[in-house]
C-alpha cells in the first residue's frame, strides 16, 4: 500500500470512523457471550457478506458473542436455516431477508423468543424481527463528485447487483454527486441479476467502458477488474478495494456492521425487543459508514468541495438524497 493511501485513510480514520470499533461494547457485554449465528446467502467473500461476518468475527474474538455461521445459503434453504439455529438455541440471528421477505417473517412468528435482525428492503414485524438496510450512499455521492470532476469522457458506468431499494439508491447517490459538480456527464447502469458473480460484474464493466465509460462505480465485486484490465479508474462499495487495485480503486463508500450489531445486541442483553429499523446507525453521521479515498488522486477543487459536503452530511446539514426508483 502506498504512503499516499495510508495518509489518506488515516485522515478519514481520526476524522471519526468507526466502522470496525466496537463503540456499543461496554453496554452489550453479558454474563457469559451470547450465541450468534450469521446466515449469508453468498459466500462471506462478498463485500456484503464480508462487512458483516468481519464484525460478527470481531465481537467473537472480543468475548461479546459465540459466533456461528453459514455461508452460500440459497433462498429457498434459508428459512430452513433460520429454524435450525434457533432450534440450536441462538439469541440472535443475523442475516439477508431480501430473496425471503416473507418466509423470514413467518419464522421469526414461530420462535418469539429468538432475535432476528436481517437486512431487508421491507420494515420491521412484531417485537423479535429487526431490520437495517446498507445505506453507504452517503459515502458513494461523495465519491461521485470527485469522478464527476475526473472523468475526462464525460461518462462514468454503474454496475449493481439488481434493481432493490438499497442498491437503486446507491447507484442513484453516486450518479446525484457526480451530478452536481458535472451537470453534462452520462451515466450508464447495469444490473447483472445476481448479488455474487465476479465474471459477469467484470464482462459488464467491459461493455461500459466500450460505450464511453472511464469511471466505474463497482456496487458490485467484480468491476474493478474491468476497471484495471482497460486502465481507467474505478470506486468500490462496502469495503476498502484500494489495497487489491492500488492503480485502479481512488475511492470507496465504505459501510460498517459493527455500530447496528452493536446496538442490537444492547437490546437482546437489556430484553429490549429487536422489531424495530437499525439502519440509521450505519449512517455517515452515525459514524457508521463513509468514503476513503486516494490523496491527491482527484483535483484539489474537487477534494476542497467533497470535504465541505462531507462536513455538512456529517452535521446533518446536508442529506443526500434517498432516490431508491430503478436508474436509467
Amino acid at each position: 500500500m502506498s504512503k499516499d493511501i495510508l495518509l489518506s485513510r488515516r485522515a478519514v480514520l481520526a476524522g471519526g470512523l468507526v466502522l470496525g470499533a466496537g463503540a456499543f461494547a461496554p453496554a452489550v457485554r453479558a454474563a457469559d457471550p451470547i450465541k450468534v449465528a450469521g446466515i449469508h446467502g453468498s459466500p462471506v467473500e462478498n463485500a456484503w457478506n464480508s462487512v458483516l461476518h468481519k464484525a460478527l468475527q470481531d465481537a467473537a474474538s472480543e468475548g461479546v458473542i459465540e459466533y456461528v455461521f453459514s455461508e452460500g445459503v440459497s433462498g429457498t434453504d434459508y428459512p430452513r436455516a433460520m429454524r435450525e439455529y434457533a432450534e440450536q438455541g441462538a439469541k440472535l440471528i443475523i442475516g439477508e431477508a431480501y430473496a425471503v421477505e416473507r418466509q423470514a417473517r413467518e419464522v421469526a412468528a414461530d420462535y418469539p423468543d429468538t432475535a432476528f435482525v436481517l437486512g431487508s428492503s421491507g420494515k420491521e414485524e412484531g417485537d423479535n424481527f429487526g431490520v437495517f438496510g446498507t445505506w453507504n450512499h452517503d459515502g458513494a455521492y461523495l465519491a461521485g463528485m470527485l469522478a464527476g470532476k475526473m472523468t475526462q469522457s464525460n461518462v462514468v458506468g454503474s454496475v449493481g447487483a439488481m434493481p432493490i431499494p438499497e442498491v437503486n439508491m446507491l447507484i442513484n447517490a453516486f450518479a446525484a454527486g457526480v451530478k452536481e459538480v458535472n451537470p453534462d456527464a452520462r451515466h450508464l447502469v447495469t444490473f447483472i441479476g445476481t448479488f455474487f458473480d465476479p465474471p459477469k460484474a467484470r464482462e459488464a464493466g467491459l461493455a461500459q467502458i466500450d460505450a464511453g465509460a472511464d469511471i466505474l462505480f463497482g456496487e458490485r465485486i467484480g468491476t474493478a477488474d474491468a476497471a484495471k484490465e482497460r486502465g481507467i479508474k474505478a470506486v468500490g462499495s462496502l469495503v476498502d478495494y484500494t489495497p487489491r487495485y492500488p492503480d485502479t480503486v481512488f475511492a470507496n463508500a465504505l459501510w460498517g456492521f459493527r455500530p447496528i450489531l452493536d446496538a442490537a445486541l444492547a437490546d437482546v442483553v437489556a430484553g429490549n425487543p429487536v422489531g424495530r429499523d437499525y439502519t440509521a446507525y450505519g449512517l455517515l453521521k452515525e459514524g457508521g459508514s463513509d468514503i476513503v479515498y486516494v490523496k491527491d488522486s482527484a483535483p484539489a477543487d474537487a477534494v476542497e468541495a467533497m470535504e465541505a459536503r462531507r462536513a455538512e452530511i456529517k452535521a446533518g446539514t446536508f442529506t443526500v438524497p434517498q432516490d431508491t426508483a430503478e436508474p436509467t
